[in-house]
């Protein structure tokens, strides 16, 4: 016996939490998730930064959409921190530096320092090798936790329903309808919203649908220990301008990451110990950190789509199948606008007026846009 509703979101992470708290306003929406618990993959596994300089054009487009969520947050706690970022450059870089500082949606945002201010932010700089720097005045930390908590609370208070434990086994279409077979369960209605991550076409064949090509990739982070009477807490997050690395406090500690993007099948990704030793190696050329252990390290799946775009919007050869994948790093940052923009979408309805007005276009984010 199947259980009827109007939508059925597969996946618990950032994007269906979202995506299903937006629905669940004026529709009867279930969301299943495979794990025990949402956000056990990427969601939980961010670097928790919102820039509106990272990413492609869409991506930015989005980010700078979903600003004023994060500043207002819940209750009068805001999901953002100020806390800036940096782009570095040696001199050898410094004509990459410089064309992406000349970019139209890069130049007001950032202000190009050189050494000796960058060392006012980061004191731990090794003289001579990072000669100069874009520091984006507006980036913030991220509460991914609360964001991600927020949405599922929305969704909770809507009405809609959660199932944990219940990994898609089987997906088909008959009469209008779909159903879904999920943790020993059956569900039936019109539409499904595929934002399953790393596993989007693998849900997609279960539906015998076209896969969109998307490409998980592992990323790796570790945690280790400033040197003795340093605190990191005020630093910037501080990025390689080639994306070789990355750097940034956290709770006291130093996160590292040699910003791989190592392809991989959908899986629970674990870090490899040569990615760790490759980020201290490469954050040690720029800073002076001896390492003795590693506190903890970690890995997740960034999934991009072909054009490394996101994909939200129907398929144009399966009735009521929505696509809803392809964040890539930039899932946190493009939540609450991307779920409103998704949302829309699926109810049939035309971009919100907010983000047509800065650009956005349905078709930058269908999947027919891709070569499959």
């Amino acid at each position: 016996m199947s259980t009827e509703y109007d939508a059925i979101v597969i996946g618990a992470g950032i994007a269906g939490a979202g995506v299903a708290a937006e629905l669940a306003a004026d529709r009867r929406v279930v969301l299943l998730e495979q794990e025990e618990r949402p956000g056990m993959h990427t969601t939980g596994r961010s670097a928790s930064l919102h820039s509106e300089t990272y990413g492609g054009p869409c991506v930015r487009l989005l980010s700078r959409a979903s600003r004023a969520h994060f500043l207002e947050g819940v209750e009068g706690r805001p999901f953002a921190t100020p806390c800036g970022s940096l782009y570095l450059a040696t001199e050898a870089q410094l004509d990459r530096l410089d064309a992406f500082a000349s970019q139209p949606t890069v130049a007001p945002a950032v202000d190009r320092i050189g050494e000796s201010a960058l060392r006012a932010f980061i004191p731990l700089l090794r003289p001579g090798v990072v000669v100069a720097a874009l520091f984006e005045r507006d980036a913030c930390g991220l509460d991914v936790d609360a964001i991600h908590g927020d949405f599922l609370k929305r969704f909770r208070r809507a009405g809609g329903t959660l199932r944990c434990s219940a990994p898609v086994t089987g997906l088909d279409h008959a009469g209008g309808q779909w159903r879904v077979a999920a943790g020993g369960q059956s569900f039936r209605a019109p539409l499904v919203i595929n934002a399953a991550g790393a596993w989007g076409d693998v849900v997609a064949a279960l539906a015998g649908v076209r896969p969109l090509g998307l490409q998980p990739r592992r990323r790796t982070v570790a945690l280790v220990d400033p040197p003795a009477g340093v605190d990191p807490g005020a630093w910037p997050m501080a990025v390689d301008i080639d994306e070789q690395f990355y750097f940034k406090p956290d709770a006291g500690r130093i996160i590292v990451s040699p910003a791989d993007e190592t392809p991989m099948p959908p899986c629970d990704a674990w870090p490899e110990d040569i990615d760790v030793a490759i980020a201290i190696d490469r954050v040690q050329q720029v800073i002076d950190l001896p390492v003795h252990r590693v506190s903890h390290s970690w890995a997740g799946l960034r999934t991009f789509a072909p054009d490394r775009s996101p994909v939200a919007g129907f398929d144009t050869e399966a009735p009521g199948f929505f696509w809803l994948v392809g964040q890539g790093g930039y899932g946190i940052q493009t939540a609450p606008a991307l779920s409103r923009l998704a949302a829309a979408l699926a109810r049939g309805e035309t971009i919100p007026a907010d983000l047509e007005a800065i650009g956005l276009q349905a078709s930058d984010l269908a999947p027919d846009r891709l070569a499959r």
